[in-house]
């Protein structure tokens, strides 16, 4: 039986953006696959019907924008380059083409449908020149000339000034529009030019949404506002600024949202179903749970759903423990469990009397399951992974529950092909990013590559992850300490509980938060034989002030309260602090596009390491970003676990 390769990545198939049709008949969803010669992904345009996927489009690089009606579908044209105009098609589901619909000027996001003729939809301004959609031709040219012209120069004068994933925000915008397309086709923008978007929402022709107008720094409170086309007047639906919220939702006729004044557990709290009435916030539910899948993985390239309103029940992903859960919630917020995965659903999306849901089991890639609103009939629809998992070995996660600092904690070991306990086998010790995520029992490939090549994997979810609820995720203050007592308690767990492993050949890795784990563990211990540190952290003082998330992320999970002045609390839980300490060969994999752990981060610890003797690499992947490892361009995704493992493979065989 054949082991999984890191080359597998590039016959994987991606499921995104599940979409069901009004009436329910249909299910639409993009397949991306890897285009090698490209280095990049190719998405078509596949839809259910009874039960039997078939592919619609294979001309045009494709992704949805909405149903328009029961048959017919809105694509946008896929483009890897940066366009003021965006090429929307119109897809027949009973046959044919899909057909050019309409040429936007805009740098559209999102669109949804409000009603006949008339669309919502989000795109980026500048809010320097926000209605440049009114400019002719010639105009918008003129003007994008110029700013290619300027391409040499940024001028950063507000926070943040650049985003992961979209580079230099800096004037930008995201902004809401509405769309007509009857009698003729008008654009006209409902936000103000320094207006900052959120999350939104349509329900029966009125549109939701929440933001924060901004000039120089952007502010953790927001508000939340409503607008009926017919009468073109904003509401706001609450106007204190004391509380964050997101994705409003229409149930039973009434209006929620989510919201947190984050004074329990910080930043990362869980956010209260809340009722608008009257200008009033009317705190529901706090339901202790993220409700949105947080299951770490390496085979979810793009998004969808993770929430719908159908029949007047609110249906949800939630992570509880180390899987993900579908929820459903009535108007009176008393909840069931619809589904328990064993592994992670990515997204879902709900009509008529149906569920439909991707779910990445234990045994391979993601696949498009379906059920009834009641959770009752699952079955497998789609094989698009399926087959590729044939005559193939995959390890399957072997619990493993341990005792550390006081709490019950669980871990999970993956066994090479053939195991056998008598010999010696080399180790991996996983550690996921966040923190505020989750380890599950669901396919991730780069573990079974290393299972592959005859490594015994043990990962486990320590204080600070999801899926336990606040008080268990927060570890405020606490960084490298008891997260990093956990981890050394679990590494003995394992090599008491499976003796066979060559103490002397146990490897470390990890990426983000775990990325700063390895850096951390590289200056208290030198147990590992060697590390891999990916998209790190080593230094809050330096990350407080140059990442994205950096002030707010970097102050609140340290528990400081003045960036300026408390820098011997951001010090002290640097791995840079104590770096002198290590003697652990250790590669440092980074992006130069990583505006989340920026590229410093991992160089400070690199030059740390170098000067004093100590054997170590880094390899800086151009054009990459945060999420390298699970929607970096292919080749890039290949190249950066062959560096791993192979470093693996030099310091522990």
């Amino acid at each position: 039986m054949k082991t999984v390769q890191v080359e597998d990545l590039l016959k994987y198939r991606f499921i995104e953006n599940l979409q069901y049709s009004p009436d329910g008949r249909y299910l639409a969803y993009q397949l991306a696959r890897s285009d090698v010669k490209k280095n990049t992904y190719r998405r078509d345009i596949w839809l259910i019907e009874k039960g039997k996927p078939r592919q619609m489009t294979a001309t045009i690089d494709a992704a949805i924008a909405c149903w328009d009606d029961d048959t017919h579908l809105i694509l946008k044209r896929r483009t890897e380059e940066d366009t003021s105009v965006s090429e929307l098609f119109r897809l027949d589901v009973n046959g044919g083409e899909a057909m050019p619909w309409l040429q936007l000027p805009l740098s559209l996001l999102e669109m949804k449908k409000v009603r006949a003729g008339l669309y919502a939809a989000t795109a980026v301004i500048l809010a320097a020149d926000p209605d440049m959609h009114l400019d002719s031709a010639e105009e918008r040219a003129a003007k994008l000339h110029e700013i290619q012209a300027g391409k040499d120069y940024q001028v950063i004068d507000e926070l943040p000034y650049w985003a992961n994933g979209a580079g230099f925000v800096n004037g930008r915008r995201r902004a809401l529009f509405l769309i007509r397309t009857e009698p003729e086709l008008s654009i006209g923008r409902i936000t103000t030019p320094y207006f900052d978007l959120e999350s939104w929402s349509v329900h029966d022709g009125i549109i939701y949404w929440t933001g924060t107008e901004r000039k120089t720094k952007l502010e953790s409170k927001n508000r939340i506002y409503a607008l009926d086309p017919d009468v073109m007047k904003v509401q706001t639906l609450y106007r204190k600024k004391d509380l964050h919220w997101s994705d409003p939702f229409v149930l039973a006729d009434r209006l929620f949202a989510f919201a947190t004044d984050y004074k329990e557990y910080g930043r990362l709290e869980t956010e209260a179903f809340t009722e608008l009435k009257d200008e009033k916030a009317i705190r529901i539910l706090k339901p202790e749970r993220s409700l949105h899948n947080t299951v770490a993985g390496d085979t979810v390239l793009g998004g969808g759903k993770q929430a719908v309103v159908v029949n007047d029940t609110y249906i949800t992903l939630a992570t509880e423990q180390d899987h993900t859960e579908i929820w459903a919630y009535d108007s009176s917020f008393e909840h069931k469990v619809l589904y328990r995965a064993r592994g992670s659903v990515s997204m879902l999306d709900a009509a008529g009397k149906k569920i439909a849901f991707v779910l990445t089991g234990p045994e391979g890639p993601m696949e498009i399951y379906e059920c009834t609103l009641e959770g009752k009939q699952v079955k497998c629809l789609t094989a698009h992974n399926s087959p590729l998992m044939q005559d193939t070995y995959v390890a399957m996660p072997q619990a493993l529950d341990y005792e550390s600092e006081g709490q019950k904690l669980r871990g999970w070991v993956l066994l090479p092909q053939d195991f056998d306990p008598k010999k010696k086998y080399p180790a991996v010790l996983d550690v996921h990013g966040g923190p505020r995520s989750v380890y599950g029992e669901n396919f991730f490939h780069e573990m079974q590559v290393w299972t592959g090549k005859g490594y015994i994997v043990f990962f486990t979810n320590i204080r600070g992850s999801d899926g336990r609820g606040d008080a268990f995720a927060d570890i405020r203050g606490e960084y490298g300490y008891v997260d990093y007592l956990n981890l050394m308690d679990f590494t003995d767990a394992v090599l008491a509980a499976y003796p066979c492993i060559d103490q002397d050949r146990v490897c470390m890795g990890g990426g983000s938060y775990g990325g700063f784990m390895a850096n951390w563990i590289i200056g208290h211990t030198d147990r590992f034989c060697c590390t891999a540190s990916q998209r790190s952290i080593s230094n809050w003082v330096s990350m407080a002030f140059i990442s994205d998330i950096g002030l707010w992320f970097g102050t609140d999970q340290n528990d400081v309260h003045n960036p300026y002045k408390d820098t011997e609390k951001f010090w002290d839980h640097s791995p840079l602090k104590y770096a002198e300490n290590a003697v652990t060969p250790t590669l440092f994999i980074h992006s130069d596009e990583d505006y989340r752990c920026p590229l410093p981060e991992g160089m400070q610890m690199m030059q740390a390491l170098a000067n004093k003797g100590v054997e170590t690499r880094m390899v800086i992947f151009h054009g990459e970003n945060h999420e390298l490892s699970r929607s970096g361009k292919p080749v890039h995704r290949l190249r950066r676990l062959n560096e791993i493992t192979e470093w693996f493979e030099k310091h522990a065989k």
